[in-house]
């Protein structure tokens, strides 16, 4: 990024966009960190280098704002959050999988805050790493297409003729009346199977390495919202005789000893769930058919309350940083 920094200060977006990529592309760096001490194929493996020194990048650039600006540079994640030493709780297909998932959620996250930010460096850094993470993405799918590991959606018939809906049923009367769904439906249902997969994958691993037992059960239960929610998407699928991804909870060792901080893997489970409530609202947005949009409606309030509980236990344990407000004019008034 050009040292020559823009005069305009910063906007409550601009801040706030910047404060998390830093606290996300922090604790990226200690998970990425510790799976390079674990990676058996090469190709993974340049993957995720990758993706660290992406991230190392942007905490960089991000540092150097803040500090030109005034800003207190937030603690993030460090060294302290990771046991570089621990032993193997991945395998490579799992770190391969992550990846893939990192880069989808850099894509989405980086192209919503684009359209409200104006600073020219700080839209110059957002384009950027909008880019890297285009490109991140392509890489992890090309070598999951290599290695026979893409889980692609499942295929439907390509439309022969032009034809029009007759019936409003076709939006309202979801309860097994109309007999298929449209591909948008079939392609939601498949991703967020897969987001879930790696999230129950990821919940088992933290479950059986974290130390704190709010933490630990915290997790236990995350992994049983999340085969939950597959089976409801699964059934819908199977239901069209069209197929689902395969879990892919095998590809997590029996390893018990601890690899990161509870504080680190809670965040983490925060920053999923987040990802997940965005992914559940897009699909709301684009399914046609009642049935789906009650699911995806009522499984998304499950989510909402068991991100409350997540962020009740980071609070009483002081792992939550705060981050950045607006002026509280009542409390100023009353002092």
């Amino acid at each position: 990024m050009d040292s020559t920094h823009n005069s305009m200060k910063m906007t409550a977006a601009e801040i706030s966009y910047l404060w998390t990529t830093y606290q996300s592309d922090t604790m990226s760096i200690c998970v990425l960190k510790y799976f390079l001490q674990h990676l058996d194929d090469s190709d993974i493996k340049a993957l995720v280098n990758h993706a660290l020194d992406l991230s190392y990048q942007h905490v960089e650039i991000i540092k150097e704002l803040f500090v030109h600006e005034r800003i207190a540079v937030p603690q993030g994640f460090t060294d302290q959050d990771v046991n570089l030493k621990a032993e193997r709780l991945f395998s490579d297909i799992l770190y391969l999988k992550y990846i893939k998932n990192m880069a989808g959620g850099g894509l989405s996250g980086y192209s919503r805050m684009l359209p409200n930010i104006y600073r020219k460096d700080i839209k110059s850094f957002y384009s950027k790493a909008l880019t890297s993470s285009m490109e991140l993405e392509n890489k992890a799918t090309l070598i999951l297409l290599e290695k026979g590991l893409a889980t692609r959606p499942p295929f439907i018939p390509y439309p022969d003729k032009v034809e029009f809906i007759q019936k409003q049923s076709f939006f309202l009367e979801g309860l097994g009346r109309r007999g298929a769904l449209t591909g948008t439906e079939v392609t939601h249902l498949h991703f967020n199977i897969e987001t879930n997969q790696l999230g129950a994958a990821l919940s088992t691993g933290f479950s059986q390495t974290a130390q704190n037992k709010q933490a630990r059960n915290y997790f236990i239960r995350g992994k049983e919202i999340a085969l939950k929610h597959t089976k409801v998407f699964r059934d819908y699928l199977e239901k069209h005789s069209l197929p689902a991804p395969a879990g892919i909870e095998p590809e997590v060792t029996e390893s018990t000893e601890p690899v990161f901080s509870d504080k680190l893997m809670m965040f983490h489970f925060s920053v999923m769930i987040y990802a997940g409530i965005g992914n559940y609202g897009i699909a709301i947005s684009e399914s046609q058919r009642s049935d789906l949009v009650i699911d995806y409606s009522r499984l998304n309030a499950e989510i909402l309350k068991y991100s409350e509980d997540g962020i009740n236990i980071l609070v009483a344990n002081e792992w939550l940083e705060q981050p950045p407000l607006s002026i509280d004019r009542q409390n100023l008034s009353k002092k």
